[in-house]
């Protein structure tokens, strides 16, 4: 008996191109950076995180001393922080009333950039602020040292040009989740010496911790090695700076409350304002 062959099924042959093509785009998806992890309903959108964002939140706030604040003003500058939150900042009102220094929110994560970054950051230093950028770090979702590189690329660097404040480590609860991002202490420790080293080999100045001490504590260990390199930018809403992490025995900066005037973040620089100058030229 002949043998005949049979013939190729037609839903056969058409399901070549599109199994194909189905192959294509599953490669061509597993090829995209994955996104940072969605955020449980009722969480802050990724990006909206700010400097402080938990401080009144976990240390709460004790109202700030305004005789205290008027009398620091010869041997302690104030200043201001800002982000997206605040859009386009009156700097000549803030100027006006003494803040002479400023800090920006550059980024966060590897994933977001201040669309208000250069009003507020050109804007600071046009009225004659000594200015910088700080980066709101999340450390599940990318390494320390990608985000340092991430950073600087996108506003964070540093010039010798005496009105430039080296880059800001924003260190501090998640507002996306678990407060110590997943970490444990020695993995949290790695991840901002990470940061802190690439930060340093890429701009030549040592980037400055802005943290407060119970997160510190609770996440770190109340880590100390960082102090002897690293400024410390402390967080803490009431008329005195209190406990610092270990380490340092004083701060270069303290955020002292959420309520100013313009601006609700205000700060002091612990020196006068040649100081203060001093301090940006490195």
């Amino acid at each position: 008996m002949d043998l005949v062959e049979s013939p190729i099924s037609p839903h056969r042959s058409r399901s070549r191109p599109a199994l194909t093509a189905a192959l294509t785009g599953l490669l061509l998806t597993l090829s995209v950076p994955a996104a940072p992890a969605a955020t449980a309903p009722g969480t802050p959108a990724r990006g909206s995180a700010y400097m402080g964002m938990g401080v009144l939140a976990h240390d709460g706030s004790a109202p700030p001393d305004d005789s205290s604040t008027t009398g620091n003003r010869v041997t302690q500058t104030e200043g201001v922080d800002v982000s997206s939150y605040q859009g386009n900042v009156a700097w000549p009102t803030l100027w006006s009333a003494g803040t002479k220094w400023a800090y920006t929110k550059g980024t966060e994560g590897t994933y977001y950039k201040n669309p208000y970054f250069t009003q507020q950051y050109n804007g600071s230093y046009d009225v004659g602020m000594v200015r910088g950028a700080y980066h709101f770090a999340t450390p599940d979702t990318t390494g320390g040292a990608t985000q340092a590189d991430y950073f600087v690329d996108h506003g964070g660097g540093w010039s010798k040009d005496g009105k430039t404040l080296p880059g800001v480590l924003d260190i501090e609860w998640n507002p996306y989740g678990d407060a110590c991002y997943g970490k444990s202490k020695s993995a949290m420790v790695t991840w901002v010496r990470d940061f802190l080293n690439r930060y340093k080999s890429r701009t030549g100045r040592a980037a400055v911790i802005y943290t407060a001490t119970s997160w510190w504590t609770d996440c770190t260990g109340n880590y100390a090695g960082f102090a002897a390199t690293n400024p410390l930018w402390i967080a803490r809403y009431a008329s005195t700076a209190g406990t610092l992490p270990s380490g340092w025995s004083s701060y270069t900066m303290w955020q002292y409350t959420s309520t100013g005037k313009t601006v609700g973040d205000h700060d002091r620089f612990n020196g006068g304002l040649s100081q203060l100058k001093d301090f940006a030229t490195g």
